[in-house]
């Protein structure tokens, strides 16, 4: 299948100033520990810190108050994923690590590949067979080498976690061990929504698919005050809504013949959501809500936020706005500051 639901416009690149740090850390000269901590300095200087701002559009058409907007295009590779692709490969290189390995069905493919590029390490990226992204030729022009396993994805994130282990490779698939050092990375997210609001928010609202995002957010605002978290995904297809909905406190495995993919909802679904459980908990800990979106209101939403906030975002990292949208509608959002996380750029 043809995946075109993917960011077009990413520079993939960094900043003249974190170039000297690139240099460091891709230089096998060097102890790991320098390259390392070279590399600490390139997160730090060119991923996360991403901007919010309030909308006066939903405001003015829909009533809804106090909604900000936290755009995580800005990050190298146009989405969320650069997070936890930087925060994988820091790790690799502290472990000594030349290889790291990864399934990916797009986004998360780039982010590694520039990361491995700008660490001196090999890029091993395992592309579903039946799956065309139109951003393949980004990862290889960032030097990753491709494979085309058969399978879906799931089944292809195991397949690469196999083959890593048999090379020695350095694994940076989600779940399993990855699975904390990814939601800390994502937790820093929650910590910018604090720093920049001045307050935990009241609401958050995240798109869905492994969970590891809104688990990450959940994990960065807790200390700070109470935060109802609200989880969109496409309908019917993601086991962590679908567990949700119906009062499930453990998230089950979808039937995988049933899922399909469509340009519009592919970062979204999935038949196992490898931090489901985790994203689950915090649903039900911050006695939040989710929702079901259809392709056909994500696509109304991306040209809603075009005209009307002159932001162009991919239609998936639209759900969790229209779930928030949902909740206003429906009269369940109550009082407090919003936010709606837009996971990344067209």
């Amino acid at each position: 299948m043809t995946l075109r639901d993917n960011v077009t416009t990413a520079a993939n690149t960094i900043g003249s100033l974190a170039r000297e740090s690139a240099r460091i850390a891709a230089d096998k000269n060097l102890a790991s520990s320098d390259r390392a901590q070279a590399f600490r300095t390139i997160i730090a200087k060119e991923v996360g810190q991403t901007w919010m701002r309030p909308s006066k559009a939903f405001e003015r058409d829909f009533g809804l108050e106090n909604l900000y907007l936290k755009f995580e295009g800005d990050n190298p590779t146009g989405t969320q994923k650069d997070r936890i692709a930087f925060a994988q490969v820091a790790e690799a290189l502290e472990n000594g690590q030349n290889d790291v390995a990864l399934a990916t069905c797009g986004n998360y493919g780039v982010a590694v590949a520039l990361a491995c590029q700008l660490a001196g390490l090999n890029c091993h990226i395992f592309l579903p067979a039946g799956y065309h992204s139109d951003r393949l030729h980004e990862m290889e022009a960032l030097g990753g080498k491709i494979y085309r396993p058969d399978g879906t994805y799931e089944t292809v994130v195991a397949h690469s976690s196999l083959r890593a282990a048999d090379e020695g490779w350095y694994n940076a698939n989600p779940g399993g061990k990855n699975a904390q050092l990814q939601i800390e990375a994502y937790s820093g997210i929650g910590k910018e929504l604090i720093a920049d609001l001045g307050e935990a928010p009241a609401t958050c609202a995240v798109p869905v698919s492994n969970g590891t995002l809104l688990a990450g957010i959940h994990h960065g605002t807790k200390a700070a005050g109470s935060t109802r978290y609200v989880a969109g995904s496409s309908t019917a297809k993601n086991p962590i809504v679908y567990s949700f909905r119906r009062g499930l406190t453990e998230c089950v495995d979808l039937d995988p013949a049933k899922m399909k993919e469509t340009r519009i909802n592919e970062p979204l679904i999935n038949w196992h959501s490898f931090d489901g459980q985790e994203a689950l908990n915090a649903l039900h800990a911050s006695k939040g809500a989710a929702y079901n979106i259809s392709d056909e209101r994500m696509r109304k939403m991306t040209s809603y936020l075009a005209n009307k906030e002159a932001l162009r975002v991919l239609p998936a990292s639209t759900a969790g706005l229209i779930s928030l949208l949902r909740m206003h509608e429906e009269g369940v959002l109550g009082e407090g500051k919003h936010v709606a996380i837009l996971t990344a750029k067209r």
